[in-house]
C-alpha cells in the first residue's frame, strides 16, 4: 500500500527542516551581500538644468533675481557645473560606483566665485560679484535638495581658517 499525502515521517520532516534553514541561508546570505554593495554607492542623483534653474531663481535673494536673467542664470550654473567637473566633482559617467575618494577636496569659495566672473566676462555677461556668490550658494543648496552633496568633511589634519 502506497503512502498518503498526509503521512510524513521523521525523516521526511528533518529533510524539510534542513531544506527550509538552507534557503533561509541562501536568502539571509543574498540579502546581506546586495546591503553592503548598495551601502558602498554613491545614491544616484539626477540633476536636471530646468529645475535647478528654477530652484536657484526661486531662492536667490530679491536683489539678485532682480538683476539677473534667466538666461544669465542658465550660463552661470553650466559654468558653475564645469568648475565642478574640472575640480573631479562631477563624474564623466553616471554609473553607479563605489565611493573611492582617496583625497579631500577642498572647494574654494573665493576661488569659485573669480572662475565664474572670469567665465561670465568672457561670455560678455554683466553680473555683479554678489550675485554670483548668491548663484553658487543655492546651486549648492540645490545639490544638497537632490542628494547630491553628502555632509561636510570633519578632517582635523585640514584646517581653513
Amino acid at each position: 500500500m502506497a503512502p498518503s499525502i498526509g503521512s510524513v515521517t521523521g525523516a521526511g520532516i528533518v529533510i524539510l527542516i534542513v531544506a527550509g534553514v538552507i534557503v533561509f541561508a541562501i536568502a539571509a546570505g543574498t540579502v546581506g551581500r546586495e546591503a553592503h554593495r548598495l551601502d558602498a554607492l554613491a545614491p544616484r542623483a539626477v540633476y536636471e538644468i530646468e529645475q535647478a534653474i528654477d530652484y536657484v531663481a526661486d531662492n536667490l535673494p530679491a536683489a539678485a533675481q532682480a538683476r539677473l536673467t534667466y538666461d544669465e542664470l542658465e550660463q552661470l550654473l553650466a559654468i558653475h557645473m564645469r568648475w565642478l567637473h574640472a575640480k573631479g566633482l562631477q563624474p564623466d559617467k553616471v554609473v553607479d560606483r563605489r565611493q573611492d575618494i582617496s583625497l579631500p577636496i577642498i572647494v574654494d569659495e573665493i576661488s569659485e566665485v573669480a572662475y565664474l566672473l572670469a567665465r561670465a566676462e568672457e561670455a560678455g555677461m554683466d553680473v555683479v560679484d554678489e550675485d554670483v556668490a548668491h548663484v553658487i550658494d543655492t546651486h549648492t543648496a540645490y545639490f544638497a535638495a537632490i542628494g547630491a552633496v553628502g555632509p561636510q568633511a570633519n578632517d582635523p589634519d585640514i584646517n581653513l581658517n
